[in-house]
C-alpha cells in the first residue's frame, strides 16, 4: 500500500472518527474517540470539532458527540437513490406471510450491512447494522456470489467464533460457501446467536453476482426442517421481485422463459 499524503491521512482519520459511531452505541466524548482509535485526546477533539462544524457530528451539552444531520441527509439521499425505499412493503409482506423477521443486506468489507427490514427498525439495543460475513446466512450468500475481486476468503479478518457452532476456520468456510452456492441459499443455525435460525437467498444481477442478500430469521421451532422448502420458495419469490425494484433493466438477470416469450 502506498504511503498516505498528509492530507490523505487527515481525511482517513476523520472518516475513522465517523466510523466509531456505526455500532449504534451511545454518544462518545473526544477521549472516548481517542481510546477507540489510538489517538491523542487533543487530536480526537480537533477532528470531532471539525466534523461538528460541518454537521457530520453533533455535540450535546455534556461534550459528547453523535452522528449529525449531514450524515442523515447523505444517508437518506443514498437510500432513495438506490431505490431502497421501495422494498419496505415487500419485506413487510414477506414477514407477515412467513411469521419471521425479513431483512435486506449488502456487503461492506468483512460484514453484511443491514439496509432494510425488521432488524433495522429494532436497533435501539445498540447492536448496530453490521453482521460478520462468516457467521450469518446473509454473509454466506454474499460470499457465495461475490463481486469481482472479492472472492478471496483468506483475506477476511480472523473468523471470530460467536457460538459453539460458528465456522471459525477458513477451509471449513470455503466448503460451506461451496455448499451454499450449490444449494442456492444459505442457512445459519445458531452460528451467530443461540436459538436463532436464518435462511438467506441472493438478489443476483445479470452477471451472477449477489448485489444484495435477503434473509428470514426466526427460531428452529418456526423454521423447521420440514418447512424449509416453503420458506425458501417465499424468500426466492420476494428476492426476484426486489431485483426488479432495485436493479436497472440492463443489469437484471433474465427470468426463466423470458427470452422465449419475446420471440
Amino acid at each position: 500500500m502506498a504511503p498516505q499524503t498528509p492530507g490523505g491521512q487527515a481525511v482517513r482519520r476523520a472518516l475513522d472518527v465517523l466510523l466509531c459511531f456505526r455500532d449504534g452505541g451511545p454518544p462518545l466524548t473526544a477521549s472516548g474517540v481517542a481510546r477507540r482509535l489510538g489517538l491523542s485526546t487533543s487530536t480526537a477533539h480537533r477532528l470531532a470539532q471539525t466534523l461538528a462544524g460541518a454537521e457530520f457530528l453533533a455535540r450535546d451539552g455534556a461534550a459528547r458527540y453523535r452522528l449529525g444531520p449531514a450524515v442523515t441527509e447523505l444517508g437518506l439521499l443514498s437510500f432513495h437513490r438506490q431505490g431502497l425505499h421501495r422494498v419496505a412493503p415487500e419485506l413487510d409482506h414477506l414477514a407477515r406471510v412467513t411469521g419471521t423477521t425479513a431483512d435486506l443486506a449488502i456487503r461492506s468489507g468483512d460484514h453484511a450491512v443491514l439496509l432494510a427490514g425488521g432488524t433495522v427498525r429494532r436497533t435501539e439495543d445498540g447492536g448496530g447494522l453490521r453482521r460478520p460475513l462468516h457467521s450469518t446466512a446473509l454473509g454466506k450468500v454474499l460470499l457465495a456470489w461475490p463481486r469481482p475481486g472479492a472472492d478471496d476468503l483468506s483475506a477476511l479478518a480472523p473468523l471470530r467464533p460467536l457460538t459453539g457452532r460458528t465456522i471459525a476456520d477458513v477451509d471449513e468456510l470455503r466448503a460451506e460457501v461451496e455448499r451454499v452456492r450449490a444449494a442456492g441459499h444459505a442457512m445459519n443455525d445458531g452460528e451467530s446467536a443461540e436459538g436463532v435460525r436464518t435462511l438467506a437467498v441472493p438478489l443476483l444481477d445479470r452477471s451472477g453476482h449477489a448485489r444484495y442478500a435477503l434473509a428470514l430469521r426466526s427460531t428452529p421451532e418456526v423454521v423447521t426442517d420440514v418447512r424449509v422448502p416453503w420458506f425458501l420458495a417465499q424468500a426466492q419469490s420476494c428476492a426476484r421481485a426486489m431485483e426488479v425494484l432495485l436493479l436497472p433493466p440492463e443489469e437484471r438477470r433474465a427470468w426463466p422463459g423470458q427470452a422465449a416469450s419475446r420471440q
